[in-house]
């Protein structure tokens, strides 16, 4: 398997990668709505990490957005390219991020990342920052939210808390089945966050996580299992 050497241009300080984030943030779209939820196609991308061996695993799984079925899948493997700073977890895994998505046949469609977009302390999660990069439209759902203060939604599936930071809404606790604990979801780019919650939900017919993180979950932990074998 071939490993993916961090990009040339790299940042490898927190200081210079501050300042990528600060550049690209002025790029991010908020005003376009995205593309309807069951529509098209639908990709969750994730990654795994093997700290030991300097090693991250990325995989990119697409769906049917319709019928939730897998039309195409790809991974990566590359070397951990920035040192662990919390809010700026992108910087590890991007590059092979990046390879994942450009090594797939079918097209992407809508991105869904686990992590976050503008629910961030600079507003500039994963899911902005890849989707700044490649143009297309990008949805972060976490299993935990970032610093960001929010009410308990209520019990039923769609019900739904905003996360606040300083007064502004910057995502939200979305509860994805009854009385499960919520997923947090934030507009990335190139889409609402109204219209990130539907798709989080369309995602989520069974379990607490989206179909395409689960998917994309499974497939980077079996890419660094093979990689490290």
């Amino acid at each position: 398997m071939t490993i993916i050497p961090v990009p040339a241009d790299w940042p490898a300080h927190e200081t210079e990668a501050l300042a990528v984030q600060d550049e690209l943030r002025s790029r991010v779209v908020l005003d376009e709505p995205g593309p309807p939820p069951g529509t098209g196609h639908v990709t969750g991308v994730d990654v795994a990490y093997d700290d030991e061996r300097d090693l991250v695993a990325a995989a990119a799984v697409v769906l049917d957005a319709r019928t939730l079925d897998v039309v195409d899948e790809a991974t990566a493997v590359g070397r951990v390219s920035f040192p662990y700073v919390p809010g700026l977890l992108a910087f590890r895994e991007i590059p092979a991020v990046l390879a994942a998505l450009d090594a797939l046949a079918a097209d992407p469609g809508v991105v869904v990342c686990d992590g976050y977009g503008q629910a961030h302390p600079r507003r500039f999660g994963l899911a902005s920052h890849l989707g700044v990069l490649t143009g297309r439209p990008v949805i972060g759902v976490a299993k935990n939210p970032f610093t960001f203060a929010y009410e308990q939604p209520a019990s039923q599936r769609g019900a739904s808390s905003p996360l606040l930071a300083d007064g502004e809404e910057v995502g939200r606790a979305l509860r994805t089945q009854d009385a499960v604990k919520p997923v947090f979801v934030s507009a990335g780019h190139r889409v609402t966050l109204d219209n990130a919650c539907a798709h989080t939900l369309h995602l989520t017919p069974r379990y607490r996580i989206p179909e395409t993180t689960r998917r994309a979950d499974a497939l980077c932990r079996r890419a660094l299992k093979e990689a490290t074998a």
